[in-house]
């Protein structure tokens, strides 16, 4: 596979709009990255190999999107003892409920961290996956905090304008 980091699993390739944002937070972060379609229904064999060697791969952190039963997540987890964020999908006919209940609703000794539904979720699944990592990298901590000044800068600058705006 390769010096990968974070692993980026969908349980279809209809996942692969929402899950780009994680992508570019990966790559601003020079985070390495591999993606994957892996289904927990339709290959279990792949994600229980997948899950049973990431370790050895390098990887630190898997990200896994899914909808509907989105088992992924919990597959890839009862393999690996690896941090696993699930990402729940948004789709017909519950809009992502029956997704994030999927996501959630873990047994106990087999975590799965749940973030945001769809598009946001993949943004925030990356930032979580950095957050790990930079636990053991200094600098990939500080690249962590700047991104959150920068952040909070925009929000502040936005502040001002519709302040400004409203007083003129």
């Amino acid at each position: 596979m390769g010096e990968y980091k974070v692993a980026v699993l969908m349980g279809s390739k209809s996942d692969l709009p929402n899950m780009e944002g994680a992508f570019t937070i990966l790559k601003q972060f020079d985070v390495p990255f591999t993606a994957r379609v892996i289904s927990a229904h339709r290959t279990p064999e792949t994600a229980a190999e997948f899950a049973s060697g990431a370790e050895a791969e390098g990887i630190k952190v898997i990200i896994c999107a899914a909808g509907m039963a989105a088992h992924l997540a919990g597959v890839i987890a009862a393999h690996t003892t690896l941090p696993v964020i699930g990402v729940p999908m948004a789709c017909p006919p519950f809009d992502g409920l029956d997704s994030l209940l999927a996501t959630v609703q873990m047994p106990p000794g087999i975590p799965v961290a749940a973030v945001t539904a769809g598009k946001a979720g993949g943004k925030n699944s990356a930032l979580f996956a950095v957050s790990i990592l930079a636990l053991s990298e200094p600098v990939l901590a500080e690249k962590l905090k700047n991104f959150r000044k920068e952040q909070s800068e925009t929000v502040r600058k936005a502040d001002e304008e519709i302040r400004a705006g409203l007083t003129s």
